[in-house]
C-alpha cells in the first residue's frame, strides 16, 4: 500500500471536495470546517500507521515508493527514516488543531481558508517524505503560495507588506538552492537523495554547493540575521497561520541541514560549523535580547522563536550525537510549544483584539484554567525540566559542549535571557490588580479551546518526562548520519595524504 503517497495527497482530495461545494455562503462554510476538520483528522490517523509499522533498528528509508517521472535520473521517490518520519507526524497532528483554532476566528471567505490549510498539509508533508531533489524542491518552494495567501488575505492590517516580506526572503534564498540542483544533476547524473548522499562531490565544489543550499535554509529555519520577515510574519497572520508557520515551516530549513547539508557536503559542512555556531550564538544573545523589550505578544514569541531554533543549529552542525539528536528533539518540542503559546494568545486576541501586552493584567483572576496552561507552555519555552523544552537545549549544549567549549558558554546565557522574557510576559499578562473594565467581561476556556490544547500539554510533559519514544526512532538514522560523515571526511583525508 502507498502509504506515503496516501498521507501526502488525502488534503488534496479533501481541498478538491470543499472546492465543489456549492450553496448558501453559511452552508458551505460550515461545510468547509466539517470537511476539512475530517479531513485533517483522517490524515493524522493514517499517518500514526507510519509510525505503528516503523522499524527502528534499521537506518533505511522505509515505505519506499519509486516511479520514473519527468526524466531519466529524476523520480517520483518517496520515503522516510527515523528523522523525517517524526516531522510528517508534528505536520499531520497540528493541523487538526489548526482548523479548530480557526472555527469561529475566521469568518470571510472560509472555503477558501480551508482550501488553503489543506494544499498546505500536502506539500509540507511532502517536503518531509521526497527522496528526489527536484521533487523535494517542488514541495519546498510551492509552500509558499498557500501561506503567502493565508496572511495576505487573512492576515492583519499590515499583511500585504508581511506577506510579500515572507514570500520575498523566502524565494530568492531558494533560487540559488535552484543552481546548485542544476550542477548535481548534470554532475551526478541524477537528483535521487540516497544516490547524492554517496556521491563524493569534489571538496572545493562541496563549499559553494554548501552555501547554495545554506542561504536557502538559512532563510527558512530562521538565522540571524536573516530573520527580520519572521516577527511580521508572525504579528499579521491569523492564529492558525502562525501555529503553522512556527510548528512546521521553520523545521524545514533544519530538517535541510540534516537531510542534505551534512551528508552531501560533509567536508564543507565541517568548514564551515564555526561560521554556523557563530551566527547561532548571536541568535540566541541578540533575539532574546529583543524580545525583553517587545510591546506585542506575538513579536515576543517570534523572536523567541529565532533563538531557540539557534539551538537546533548549534546542535545540528556540532556533529555529535547528542546534539543532532538534540536538535531534532528541539524542533519537535519547539513545534509543539510555540504553536501553544500561539494559541495561548489567540485565546486572549479573540476575546479583546489586541496583542498589546500593556492592555492585559490580572487575568489570573478571571481564567485560571488558562493561566495555569499559559505558565505550562511559558514554562516549556523556558526549558524548565520536566517539560519538552529542557530535553531538546539539555542535548544540544551537550553535543556544542564537546564540539566547542566557548560555543556551549555562551548559548547557556540565552536560556536565562529566555527565562527573562516569557516570565516577564507571563507576569505583566497574568498577574497583577484587574483593574480595566473590558477584562472584567472575558471568559475562561472554552471546550473548544480546552480540546485543543489538551493534547499540547499532554505532548509536552510526556516529551519532557519520557522522551524515550522519539529519541529511539531517531536514534539509528543519526548514528547512520554521523558514521557515513565520518567516512567521508576520513576518506577527504586520505586523498590529501595521498597527494
Amino acid at each position: 500500500m502507498p502509504l506515503l503517497s496516501i498521507v501526502t495527497f488525502l488534503p488534496l482530495v479533501g481541498a478538491a471536495f470543499i472546492l465543489l461545494a456549492r450553496g448558501p455562503e453559511e452552508i458551505v462554510a460550515r461545510n468547509a470546517r466539517n470537511a476539512a476538520l475530517w479531513t485533517t483528522v483522517i490524515t493524522f490517523a493514517v499517518s500514526l500507521l507510519i509510525w505503528i509499522e516503523f522499524d527502528n533498528s534499521t537506518a533505511a528509508f522505509q515505505f519506499v515508493e519509486k516511479h520514473e517521472w519527468l526524466a531519466p535520473g529524476i523520480s517520483y521517490h518517496m520515503g522516510v527514516d527515523g528523522i523525517s518520519m517524526l516531522f510528517v507526524i508534528l505536520t499531520t497532528f497540528l493541523m487538526p488543531l489548526c482548523i479548530l483554532a480557526s472555527w469561529d476566528a475566521i469568518e470571510h471567505r472560509v472555503k477558501e481558508y480551508m482550501v488553503a490549510f489543506l494544499v498546505m498539509e500536502t506539500l509540507m508533508i511532502g517536503v518531509f517524505c521526497a527522496l528526489d531533489l527536484v521533487l523535494f524542491y517542488l514541495f519546498f518552494e510551492a509552500g509558499l503560495i498557500p501561506m503567502f495567501l493565508i496572511i495576505g488575505i487573512w492576515g492583519g492590517k499590515r499583511r500585504i507588506y508581511a506577506s510579500f516580506k515572507f514570500f520575498l526572503y523566502t524565494l530568492l534564498g531558494s533560487l540559488l538552492l535552484l543552481l546548485a540542483l542544476l550542477y548535481m544533476y548534470f554532475q551526478a547524473g541524477t537528483t535521487d537523495i540516497p544516490t547524492l548522499m554517496k556521491h563524493a562531490f569534489d571538496p572545493g565544489v562541496q563549499k559553494w554547493l554548501w552555501l547554495a543550499f545554506f542561504a536557502s535554509f538559512a532563510v527558512k529555519v530562521p538565522m540571524w540575521p536573516v530573520h527580520t520577515w519572521l516577527p511580521d510574519a508572525h504579528v499579521e497572520a491569523p492564529t492558525a497561520g502562525s501555529v503553522i508557520l512556527a510548528g512546521v515551516m521553520l523545521k524545514m530549513g533544519g530538517y535541510g541541514f540534516i537531510r542534505f547539508s551534512i551528508p552531501m557536503f560533509p567536508d564543507a559542512s565541517l568548514y564551515f560549523a564555526p561560521l554556523v555556531f557563530g551566527l547561532s550564538v548571536v541568535a540566541i544573545i541578540y533575539t532574546s535580547l529583543v524580545a525583553l523589550v517587545q510591546e506585542d505578544m506575538k513579536k515576543l514569541i517570534a523572536y523567541s522563536s529565532v533563538a531557540h531554533m539557534g539551538f537546533v543549529t548549534m546542535g545540528t552542525f556540532s556533529l555529535t550525537l547528542q546534539g543532532v539528536q538534540g536538535a531534532i528533539f528541539q524542533m519537535l518540542s519547539h513545534g509543539i510549544v510555540s504553536g501553544a503559546l500561539f494559541l495561548c494568545v489567540g485565546v486572549v486576541y479573540d476575546r479583546l483584539h489586541t496583542r498589546e501586552i500593556a492592555r492585559y493584567g490580572g487575568l489570573v483572576n478571571i481564567m485560571p484554567k488558562y493561566a495555569v496552561v499559559f505558565m505550562l507552555f511559558t514554562m516549556a519555552n523556558v526549558g524548565l525540566p520536566g517539560t519538552s523544552g529542557f530535553v531538546g537545549e539539555m542535548l544540544t549544549l551537550v553535543g556544542a559542549f564537546k564540539a566547542n567549549t566557548w560555543v556551549a558558554l555562551l548559548a547557556t546565557t540565552g536560556v536565562i535571557l529566555s527565562a527573562a522574557y516569557a516570565l516577564w510576559l507571563y507576569r505583566r499578562v497574568i498577574f497583577g490588580e484587574l483593574t480595566k473594565d473590558d477584562l472584567k467581561a472575558m471568559t475562561d476556556l472554552s471546550p473548544r479551546e480546552v480540546a485543543i490544547i489538551a493534547p499540547l500539554v499532554f505532548l509536552t510533559l510526556f516529551m519532557g518526562i519520557y522522551p524515550a519514544p522519539f529519541l529511539d526512532v531517531m536514534a539509528v538514522s543519526v548514528n547512520n548520519l554521523l558514521d557515513q560523515h565520518q567516512a567521508a571526511i576520513a576518506a577527504v583525508k586520505a586523498a590529501v595524504a595521498a597527494k
